[in-house]
Parts: C-alpha cells; structure tokens; sequence
C-alpha cells in the first residue's frame, strides 16, 4: 500500500474562478480581457520600443525590457484560463496541466522578484556610484544577472514541482480560484504537508524576504546620497530616477504579502481570489505605465518613431 501514496487517484481538477457572481460574468470577462490585451500590448510597446531605440540600449532599459518579456508571460499563464472559464460549463483544468500552470507561474515569479532585486542594485550603482556606473554595469554583467534571475526562478520552482507530484489527491477536486496555486492545492491534499508547508517558508525567506532586504538596503544608502545632494532640482532629478521602480517594488511585495498572508490567517475564498487578480494581471499592466508616464527618455524615444517611419 506504500507504493500506492505516489498515485493520485484525481485526473482533473475544477477552477471554479468567478462563477459563484453569475451576474458579473460578462462585465468581469470584459474587463479582464481588455486588462489582458492592454498588458500585453503595453509591454509589447515597452520592448520593441527599447531595442529600436539606441537612446535607451543603457542597463536601466535592458532590464526593463526583460521585466516587460516576465510580464507577458506572467499573465499569460493564469489569464487565458481564467477567461476561458467564465463561460464554460465544464470549468475543468487536468492534473498535469494544473502541475504545469503552477510550475510556470512559479518560475516567472520568483524570476521577476530576483530581477526587482537586480534592478534596484542598478539604481544603486548609478546614483551612488555615477563615474563608475558604467564599467560596473558593463554589457556582460548586465547580462549575468538576467540570466541568474531567470535560472533563480527556475531554481526556486522546481523544488516546489517535485513536491506537488508527490502529493496524493484524493478528492474533493473542486479549487475555488481562477487558477492552480500552492494554498490551494496544498488544502485538496490527502498527505502531511507539513514539510512542504516548511519548505514552502524557506523558499520565501530566501526570495521573499531577503530579496526585500536588499532593495531595502538599496534604497536607503540611495536616499542618503540624494540627502547629500545640495541642490534641490538636483535632488528631484535623482529621485524621479528611482520613482518609477521604487512604485514598482511597493506594488509587487504589498500585494503578493498581502494575498500570501491573508489567505494564511483564513481569508474568505471570494477575497483571496479578487486580490490575486490585482498582483497577477493588473500589476504587470501597470508596469509599462509607470515606467513611462514620468519618464523622459521613453516619451522622447515615442516621439522619435514618426520620424523612423518617415526615414524608412
């Protein structure tokens, strides 16, 4: 009977998502497909806008542009899902493909926390190092420390894969989220998952919390040399700097620690599944926004493609 705690005697699960408002299905799938689409454009936009543009081939800008490459796919993994259920009778997900959802989500998130950490040392670099900046953030660093977020990602969610198939499901099936999430599967479980629930808290000490530490850090050896700066205008020139990224990080750790925590404490399913809609689709649809809306160089570079087309 030993051999048989390895199988799992469920094939699917159900993803209830927002069914339980039926009179809100259509405004809600509206809204989150148009939520969808402006993502993806926006950080499409993002990306296409920086590799056309030499102006903005700086290290600041190419880590942008792999945050905007995260967001796309970040969304893409739980958004389509969710909206295919809105009108589905059968709102069902296989256990395989529940596996993988999450595998991926983990992944692009993790991934994007450690790339939050790598752009944030950036700002550092360049307010309290300038004349150093850019033999410190050379081309083959830059690159690096892309490629350490991702692989960190990737590093983080596999553990996290291999403790999921080795849980044993035996009913019920039904997931009252729009998408397959540790919590909840974790509460269809049939096993002990108290080592995974402490694996789980390792896992976040290491990403979570000391990836938070060093943008704390970061940030205020940053604010001391902007307090060292005599002139004001100067002062608000570095600051608008760290503005964008610095709205960027309150966002991702606030809302991910919030959801985290308050579905931990016993939150009702209702609020936990509208609170993940905030940190899974809308945050990465702001992102493009934030970093453009106050920023010069962006707008300047926007208002160089007319004439690029013309040229062409």
């Amino acid at each position: 009977m030993v051999g048989e705690r390895n199988i799992t005697d469920i094939t699917y699960f159900i993803l209830l998502g927002f069914s339980d408002f039926p009179l809100l299905s259509a405004p809600l799938f509206i809204l989150f497909l148009l939520m969808y689409i402006a993502t993806l454009t926006w950080n499409l936009v993002l990306i296409i806008l920086i590799g056309m543009d030499p102006h903005l081939h700086t290290p600041m800008y190419f880590f942008l542009k792999n945050l905007s490459f995260l967001d796309i796919f970040f969304v893409t993994s739980t958004a389509p899902k969710m909206l295919s259920t809105f009108f589905q009778e059968e709102k069902t997900i296989t256990f395989e493909g529940c596996v993988l959802q999450y595998f991926i989500f983990s992944t692009l998130g993790l991934s994007e926390c450690c790339l939050i950490t790598v752009m944030a040392y950036d700002r550092y670099a360049a307010i309290c190092n300038p004349l150093l900046y850019s033999s410190i953030m050379s081309p083959t660093l830059c690159i690096r420390l892309v490629v350490m977020s991702y692989v960190a990602g990737l590093t983080g969610a596999i553990p996290q894969l291999c403790a999921i198939l080795q849980l044993h499901f035996c009913g019920p099936n039904t997931i009252n989220h729009f998408f397959c999430d540790m919590p909840q599967l974790l509460a269809l479980s049939c096993d002990d998952i108290f080592y995974i629930r402490l694996m789980m808290a390792v896992l976040t000490m290491i990403y979570g919390i000391s990836n938070a530490l060093i943008v704390m850090i970061s940030y205020g050896i940053i604010v001391i040399s902007i307090m060292k700066i005599t002139s004001a205008q100067g002062r608000s020139k570095v600051f608008n700097t760290c503005a964008s990224h610095l709205t960027t990080v309150s966002l991702f750790y606030s809302s991910t620690g919030f959801v985290y925590l308050s579905s931990s404490i016993g939150s009702t399913p209702s609020f936990d599944r509208f609170a993940s809609v905030f940190y899974t689709v809308v945050i990465p649809m702001l992102n493009p926004l934030i970093y453009s809306l106050r920023n010069k160089e962006i707008k300047d570079a926007l208002k160089r493609l007319p004439m690029k087309r013309a040229y062409c």
